[in-house]
């Protein structure tokens, strides 16, 4: 049985172009036949965001739009034992090594003429070649702890995306564990797809870029590779992206305007062609009007003004 999911991360507040994911990442797995499983993950592997509060007031504010999941909630701070496991597995293999590099020299880096078969602004290994002299010279005159690189070898990787068809990316020696010793990112998610069976990956097309490299560590860890779907983002007029803080519109603001659940469902649903303006639905009535080749290709363009949150396009 396929298995979609959806996980935030807990450092605000979900707004409205999360929200307009999570319906998304569930109609794509309640839309199935049979309908498949939904699982929820929180995110918080970064020290900085492990808040149990917003947590809660996240899923909170999933249930009262209507979706739901099935099992427990998965905790991703609680399976840190697991990432450096896949990390050590790696390592063993001889496909990883520490790095010292700083952003800026990387920045700096990768001003040069970039390596062959690497993009612009990939990293240009650096420390790739580094023996074990170099690497305890490099050592001796920094405090900081090396993060650790995956040796990528600049892999090509293809994939056929539901929503925006083939995609190809070469994939540079990125980050798996960084140097406070927290698992990387890409190294955690793919991880905990894998252990939760989720095949379907549902998420925002800011992601698009990055899932080459999940790719290559599927690939390298023997794990199953979902099938993706990168949805269009929800962005401001002026074409800016929406964060979870600053001028980000949320459940809980819209609540003190007056706007309940309810309406931002509707608003929601007539972004994605699924209602039409003012329409009351629930996410059985989407459920049953949604076909996955038929949602937008494109950003949704949102203006907040007052008591209205007003749909652009």
């Amino acid at each position: 049985m396929t298995t979609g999911r959806f996980a935030p991360s807990p450092s605000a507040d979900l707004h409205v172009g999360n929200l307009r994911t999570a319906l998304l990442a569930w109609l794509f797995a309640r839309s199935g036949e049979p309908p498949a499983r939904f699982v929820m993950r929180v995110e918080d592997l970064d020290p900085s965001t492990r808040d149990n509060d917003i947590a809660q007031r996240q899923l909170d504010d999933l249930q009262s739009l209507g979706l739901d999941w099935d099992g427990p909630v998965v905790v991703q701070s609680s399976r840190l034992d697991r990432h450096h496991q896949a990390i050590g597995q790696l390592t063993e293999a001889g496909l990883t090594y520490p790095c010292w590099c700083t952003r800026r020299e990387v920045a700096e880096a990768s001003q040069a003429p970039n390596q062959p078969g690497l993009p612009e602004g990939a990293y240009q290994g650096t420390c790739a070649g580094l023996d074990e002299r170099a690497r305890a010279e490099r050592a001796s005159y920094t405090t900081r702890p090396p993060a650790l690189r995956l040796r990528a070898n600049a892999a090509t990787i293809t994939f056929d995306d539901a929503v925006h068809g083939p995609f190809t990316g070469t994939v540079d020696d990125f980050v798996i564990r960084r140097s406070d010793g927290v698992p990387a990112y890409n190294m955690a998610v793919v991880v905990d797809d894998a252990d939760q069976g989720v095949d379907q990956v549902v998420r925002g097309d800011d992601l698009l870029d990055s899932t080459p490299r999940q790719i290559v560590l599927h690939h390298l860890l023997g794990l199953a590779v979902p099938q993706y779907a990168h949805v269009p983002l929800v962005l401001s007029t002026g074409g800016g992206r929406m964060a979870k803080r600053g001028q980000a519109t949320t459940l809980g603001e819209l609540a003190h305007q007056g706007v309940p659940p309810q309406r931002v469902l509707g608003w929601l649903a007539t972004s994605l062609g699924l209602a039409s303006a003012a329409e009351v639905v629930t996410v059985a009535t989407l459920l049953e009007r949604f076909n996955p080749a038929g949602i937008p290709r494109t950003p949704w363009y949102v203006t907040m003004a007052d008591e209205d949150f007003s749909p652009l396009a």
